[in-house]
């Protein structure tokens, strides 16, 4: 067995994505699957899904990406296109498009008469990071409206703090309700926190990303509580054993030093396979299913683990970073960042093996 690896579990991807419908059984899902399947692998990922009423992707490639593989489900592509040839591209391939400057819709406008599109207008309630400003939104909806390269319409917003229940989310909402009442037209808000926090964000489509892969988008709700099950499960072994006594230090500049006569274990992963460098102290790991913790700096293939308290431990041990028994949410702020970007960083180096769903390599 090749090691470190990661385990991607279909089953899990296609009852979380049961979860969302039952969380917002009158909305159709957008299935966010950039960034390759938040590192899952884009074309497995998405015949695991393929029961989703639509795909979300960031960008051009990805979408053609998709159509290559023979993916025939919708495509948005969330942050449009940039240039008549790309525009040109997602005609042929299909894809609909997300635009949110004045630019792309006058591409639009200069569009060949091959070019159809269903389009999904973005307005800006608050992000202030891409959409449509709620004052120029008016124009923009009349100019798109005459557009002969348009089939259909649609209207979106993006939340921008909608984990937090004390954040501006009802004013975006407000913001956004008011815009968009008296348009005949599907619209949509919820991102996976807004579905879960926000009921008043679950309307005609839903964007689900983070929840889909079984991590908890609300930091105060856990996985298990939204019945949620983790799809990658991040494996390795331990390679060495080793007795450290007391007041001895452990790895690079010896940051983390043993209080009493301790055993270390040495497992085969580092920042070379996306197990992030500046992890701390104390960062959960399971060890043959028990739990213990990260001790110094993770090397970059190699992290030490405590296993001073863990009978029989041997070189050849499962030790499991995040995935099935510990979620990468609670891995995350030990090394300052989100779930998010542990589960995106896993390196090119780590095999990736899938169980209940299509074989596939760990495609970029």
């Amino acid at each position: 067995m090749t090691f470190p690896r990661a385990t991607i579990d279909g089953e899990a991807l296609r009852h979380n994505l049961g979860v969302v419908r039952k969380i917002a059984p009158a909305s159709r899902v957008l299935a966010v699957i950039k960034a390759n399947a938040y590192g899952h692998g884009l074309i497995a990922t998405a015949r695991a899904l393929a029961s989703a009423d639509a795909f979300g992707v960031a960008r051009l490639a990805e979408g053609l990406a998709l159509r290559a593989a023979g993916i025939t489900n919708r495509i948005v592509l969330l942050e449009g296109v940039f240039s008549a040839e790309e525009l040109q591209q997602a005609a042929q391939a299909g894809l609909e498009l997300v635009i949110h400057t004045f630019e792309q819709l006058s591409m639009l406008e200069a569009a060949g008469p091959a070019a159809r599109f269903e389009v999904w207008m973005k307005v800006d309630t608050g992000m202030n990071r891409l959409g449509f400003r709620i004052d120029d939104f008016a124009a923009a909806w009349s100019r798109v409206q005459r557009c002969r390269s348009v089939t259909r319409l649609r209207v979106m917003t993006h939340l921008v703090a909608a984990e937090d229940r004390e954040s501006k989310t009802p004013q975006q909402l407000a913001r956004f309700n008011e815009l968009t009442a008296a348009l005949q037209v599907e619209r949509s808000i919820a991102n996976s926190a807004g579905l879960v926090t926000w009921p008043d964000a679950r309307v005609d489509w839903v964007r689900p990303g983070l929840m889909l892969y079984g991590i908890s988008p609300v930091p105060d709700i856990d996985a298990e509580q939204l019945d949620l099950r983790a799809a990658m499960t991040l494996t390795t072994q331990l390679i060495a054993v080793r007795r450290v006594p007391s007041g001895e230090g452990v790895g690079y500049n010896s940051l983390w030093r043993a209080k009493e006569d301790s055993i270390v274990g040495i497992a085969a992963i580092g920042y070379g396979d996306g197990y992030p460098r500046n992890s701390r102290s104390g960062a959960p790991v399971l060890v043959n299913a028990v739990e213990t913790t990260v001790v110094g700096r993770v090397s970059m293939d190699m992290t030490a683990v405590d296993v001073t308290h863990l009978p029989e431990v041997r070189v050849g041990d499962e030790v499991i970073l995040w995935g099935k028994g510990i979620g990468a949410d609670r891995v995350a702020p030990f090394a300052g960042t989100i779930p998010y970007e542990l589960i995106c960083g896993i390196s090119q180096r780590v095999a990736v093996e899938w169980k209940n769903g299509e074989q596939s390599p760990f495609t970029r």
